[in-house]
């Protein structure tokens, strides 16, 4: 059995539809601290991120604790806009894609959800994840068999654990939520 924690990243710099890597802000970075707060007493563990800015400073609170650095594993980044989406429609797009299911979406996104699933289900320690909310939330619809993009309204720096059992992905808790402001 390995345990999983999913952690998504602090609060950005910048929104989703101005900027396609912010890092974070004041105020992300300060929940970053408190979520390694949290988690330091575990580890080390295994830390991995999403290539993204955002999660990199996340994991490396985390990291500096242990004195690690986490590896970048692009299956767990942020869902994919469509081709040919300007920058400044993103957040539109997003905003609509939020309200359905990853099958309305179509098999670009069906696969990038089950990508993620075979990724964790494929951990066999226990690991450190930091990642996005639309990523953390395929995650629990996969553990609880929902195809819903939004499951739960994760809160920056939110710590969703799963646990992995002969190859099954089980949510044991999921993080805590907020309003979430797409951006």
């Amino acid at each position: 059995m390995a345990r999983i924690y999913l952690v998504r990243h602090g609060r950005a710099a910048a929104g989703w539809d101005t900027d396609p890597d912010p890092g974070l802000d004041e105020h992300g970075v300060r929940q970053a601290e408190r979520m390694a707060d949290r988690l330091a007493p575990l580890g080390p563990l295994a830390l991995v991120t999403s290539p993204l800015a955002r999660c990199q400073q996340t994991a490396a609170a985390l990291g500096g604790r242990w004195g690690s650095v986490a590896r970048i594993e692009p299956i767990v980044a942020e869902i994919p806009s469509p081709e040919g989406v300007p920058m400044g429609e993103r957040v539109d797009w997003l905003r609509g894609a939020m309200a359905g299911t990853w099958s309305q979406l179509g098999q670009r996104y069906t696969d990038f959800r089950d990508a993620i699933g075979t990724y964790l289900r494929g951990l066999d320690t226990d690991t450190v994840i930091a990642s996005h909310f639309v990523a953390i939330n395929a995650a629990i619809g996969i553990a609880t068999d929902n195809d819903a993009l939004v499951i739960r309204s994760l809160d920056n720096c939110s710590v969703s654990t799963f646990d992995i059992v002969d190859g099954t992905l089980h949510l044991v808790e999921s993080g805590d939520e907020a309003d979430t402001l797409i951006r």
